[in-house]
């Protein structure tokens, strides 16, 4: 079976185990996350959450924002697989791709990727097999150590990778997921920042314009504002995706958890990055 390594542990987040426990327990309790850890031990109530958007910069960084979204997470009862789609940050291999089998590893353990529904996800013709557009990335691996910290039973992965992310494609990725996950316990989430390196006033303009789309349910607003202002956004395409399948799969509201930027982390205001936390509900 092969493994995927970590490409950023050390980097993003911590290498070693307890360290990257903590790590993410500081996250939860920072000012800027939910203020208070997880109840794992707490019966959980049924899952109303379909997909989520998170933040994938290092922990210092937008870990706080992305906790609340596994937060709210941690309430509900957990899925059986979760569909990661995140921006291919660079440029290399098939536009929209996929790791078909074997397991993706970090500090925390290892996850099986569903075979089962990436066989059916290429089956969509849309979607390659294409484990090198995954060896470096990082908008996927950095969800799974939160994912391994608020899920204490085993649950399955589907790895996306999208280089290509105009509207048509993006929303056929969306319908495909939904189709094959009619049947499934499934979780899905977009991984994206929001702008990237401008001044704060500016990117909280920007990133509005993005937020308010997701809250309205619309990836046609969506993709248009982000052309029309040239948006610096880099997953709109895996926010789409997420958008479609959630509403095929009933999917009704959306909310905004968190939005900061690395400016409120900082204190540089200079030129940020945006962050934010939504969970998109039956």
């Amino acid at each position: 079976m092969s493994t995927r390594r970590p490409a950023v542990a050390g980097s993003f987040y911590p290498r070693a185990p307890d360290q990257l426990r903590e790590e993410i327990e500081h996250c939860f309790l920072h000012e800027l996350g939910p203020g208070r850890l997880p109840d794992l031990g707490k019966e959980p109530s049924e899952r109303k959450i379909v997909g989520v958007v998170c933040p994938h910069a290092g922990y210092t960084y937008s870990g706080p924002v992305a906790s609340h979204a596994y937060f709210a997470l941690s309430q509900q009862s957990p899925p059986d697989v979760v569909i990661v789609i995140g921006p291919n940050h660079y440029s290399f291999g098939s536009p929209v791709a996929i790791m078909s089998e074997g397991e993706w590893a970090t500090p925390l353990g290892k996850v099986k990727i569903d075979k089962e529904l990436t066989d059916r996800l290429v089956q969509s013709g849309l979607v390659d097999v294409d484990d090198d557009s995954h060896r470096n990335e990082h908008s996927v691996e950095v969800q799974l150590p939160f994912l391994q910290y608020i899920y204490r039973n085993p649950f399955g992965i589907v790895p996306i990778s999208m280089g290509m992310q105009d509207l048509d494609i993006s929303r056929s990725l969306g319908a495909d997921l939904a189709h094959i996950l009619q049947d499934k316990n499934a979780l899905l989430i977009a991984s994206s920042d929001l702008s990237h390196y401008i001044p704060q006033s500016a990117a909280q303009q920007m990133d509005g314009y993005v937020t308010d789309s997701l809250r309205k349910l619309d990836e046609g607003q969506l993709h248009g504002l982000v052309n029309a202002y040239r948006i610096t956004t880099c997953g709109y395409g895996p926010m789409t995706a997420v958008l479609v399948a959630s509403k095929i799969l009933g999917a009704t509201t959306s909310k905004l958890l968190s939005y900061q930027t690395s400016g409120d982390v900082s204190g540089d205001y200079s030129a940020v990055v945006g962050y934010c936390s939504v969970v998109i509900s039956r």
